[in-house]
């Protein structure tokens, strides 16, 4: 069976470029990079290389803190900042924050952080005015995610981490699901010069599992989580993993190339030919998040009367990988915290299916998409007991 992947936010496959450039660092090149001798060095020129690479975010290659992927990133930003802050500091996130961020944030509030978790509107936005009216004098950090990893809706996040500067606060944003996908200019007098601290996983833009970066802007004064040895500028301590280190290189570097092209636009055509392929025969379906903005790759799509679990189970069975939606949370029992808190009631959030694409995505393979969803929908919809098709639905 030809099998169609459409899960990148859970992950993306590792480009053939990439698994060449990390090649030599598993056999030939095995060196420490803080060994001084010539294996040593050769394996620091090598990471040093991928540290300039990471153009992505237009940052100073030493504001980039190489890290074990996007949860470890996430923690050390908030825990860096808050865990050892004198004053009782206080923390605003959102609740729609992906879980490396929320399960944080109640770890921090039980050492006696104060939390506050903004709401967001019906299409999944945070409002600047919210977080103005959540500003308090400790507030130490704001952490907001820039695109979300269930829907795709892209936050204001120049104008959120602008309120907080004015505010006196410092600014992270979880870029994970932008990263690749969005331009990112964290240079000190760019679009997103006010954001302190950045979050990227290498395994979200066709780099391998098991390796991230915390963008940890120049001026920003951040605790260690781990103590140890010197490395990444005392900031993460323990030996490089260089290969993973020279594959986000190398992913990073083949990212700011495609988003240089027409890429985004064309991926995001095809997610809009998908959309609409699907629901043009599917009735009492919609798009989750939608008209707010969203990165290219990725809809959220409800179909009222089915489960998502079991619609994933029957795209499966036909060769198709979707997501029920956050892959940190699947087998969870409770619907979406996203969906839910964007109004969705528990049925329609059990109900809703994500589609994430990637740069290797075709054509042929969203015709196909296409022609799978709407089958699997009314099979499932004939064993619903609440579903009753309308005249025009019916044959």
């Amino acid at each position: 069976m030809r099998r169609i992947y459409m899960d990148a936010n859970a992950t993306t496959p590792l480009l053939p470029e990439v698994f060449e450039a990390m090649r030599p660092f598993f056999m030939e090149h095995y060196g420490n990079a803080s060994s001084i001798h010539q294996q040593g060095q050769h394996a620091r020129a090598a990471v040093d290389e991928a540290r300039d690479a990471i153009r992505l975010l237009r940052c100073r290659a030493s504001e980039v803190v190489f890290t074990s992927g996007g949860t470890e990133s996430d923690n050390h930003a908030l825990f860096g900042i808050l865990a050892h802050a004198e004053a009782k500091p206080h923390l605003i996130t959102t609740a729609i924050e992906h879980h490396a961020v929320l399960h944080a944030a109640e770890a921090l509030e039980k050492q006696g952080v104060e939390v506050t978790y903004l709401p967001c509107t019906p299409q999944g936005l945070i409002e600047p005015e919210a977080l103005k009216s959540a500003l308090r004098p400790n507030t130490r950090l704001v952490s907001v995610m820039f695109s979300n990893n269930e829907t795709g809706v892209i936050q204001p996040i120049a104008e959120l981490a602008a309120i907080a500067h004015q505010a006196g606060a410092l600014f992270h944003t979880d870029a994970v699901q932008a990263a690749g996908k969005l331009p990112l200019d964290l240079s000190p007098k760019g679009p997103l010069k006010d954001v302190d601290l950045a979050t990227l996983s290498g395994h979200k833009i066709h780099a391998p599992k098991g390796i991230g970066v915390l963008f940890v802007r120049r001026s920003v004064r951040l605790a260690p989580m781990m103590h140890g040895g010197m490395h990444e500028r005392q900031r993460r301590a323990g030996t490089e993993n260089v290969a993973g280190i020279v594959g986000l290189g190398k992913a990073a570097e083949l990212a700011q190339q495609w988003l240089a092209t027409d890429g985004p636009r064309t991926l995001a055509a095809l997610r809009d030919r998908l959309e609409q392929g699907i629901l043009a025969e599917v009735e009492e379906a919609g798009i989750n998040g939608a008209p707010a903005p969203r990165v290219a790759n990725t809809t959220n799509l409800y179909f009222d009367h089915v489960e998502a679990e079991a619609l994933v189970i029957a795209l499966d069975l036909k060769g198709l990988s979707v997501s029920g939606g956050s892959a940190c949370q699947s087998g969870a029992t409770e619907p979406s915290h996203v969906l839910t808190a964007m109004g969705l009631t528990p049925a329609r959030a059990r109900a809703s299916i994500r589609f994430s694409l990637s740069r290797l995505t075709t054509e042929e393979e969203v015709d196909e998409a296409i022609a799978l969803v709407p089958a699997a929908v009314a099979r499932l919809r004939e064993l619903s007991p609440t579903y009753k098709p309308t005249l025009a639905a019916t044959p």
